[in-house]
């Protein structure tokens, strides 16, 4: 593997029901604001993890909940969009906010190549195709103590394996288990 290519790392930091959905089937995201409502002042590491971020890349139906929030997100981080189709850049978003295409490994390659080093992938889809084409670094998984019997899935069908190791899991108060895990590297 391209050694220029792996200093950048990608990350997911996710938000699943007990289940495994990400979303309702509508998209919608109600479940785990009303959670973090419930919560109070706990972010459960993301505020940690966030610092460590220099871009982010989301999949277009990720990306068209997250123009719905009030504030944008990511603010000031450059967000890469994957989208085959021409995405209409709303003003309040970064201007560095860009759509782009191709495989994980091209879309890494681009964002080191401008100095990125570490990159949150965001998205189920998208966060499956990084995970399966080898780009997926770490995964950090926050299930949340919920069930919503059908909606948008993280996981899907892999063309192989994806063989991780187990970092660590904590259990939080509120009921929400967030474990770590890591891409084995290859032997």
């Amino acid at each position: 593997m391209d050694t220029q290519l792996r200093k950048t790392k990608c990350h997911a930091f996710i938000a699943t029901s007990l289940d495994g959905f990400v979303a309702r089937r509508d998209g919608s995201l109600d479940w785990p604001e009303r959670f973090s409502q419930q919560s109070g002042q706990e972010d459960y590491g993301y505020a940690e993890f966030s610092s460590m971020i220099d871009a982010l890349v989301v999949g277009r139906r990720t990306f068209d909940t997250a123009l719905g929030f009030s504030t944008w997100p990511d603010e000031g981080r450059r967000v890469t969009v994957l989208s085959h189709s021409p995405i209409e850049m709303p003003d309040r978003l970064p201007k560095k906010a860009e759509r782009g295409q191709g495989t994980p490994d091209d879309i890494i390659r681009t964002l080191g190549a401008s100095g990125c080093r570490h990159v949150s992938v965001d998205g189920g889809k998208t966060i499956q195709s990084f995970l399966e084409s080898g780009m997926g670094d770490e995964l950090i998984l926050n299930r949340i103590p919920v069930l919503l019997g059908r909606g948008v899935p993280l996981f899907g069908e892999l063309e192989r394996d994806v063989e991780l190791d187990h970092v660590r899991t904590r259990a939080y108060p509120t009921g929400l288990v967030q474990s770590i895990y890591r891409r084995k590297e290859a032997a």
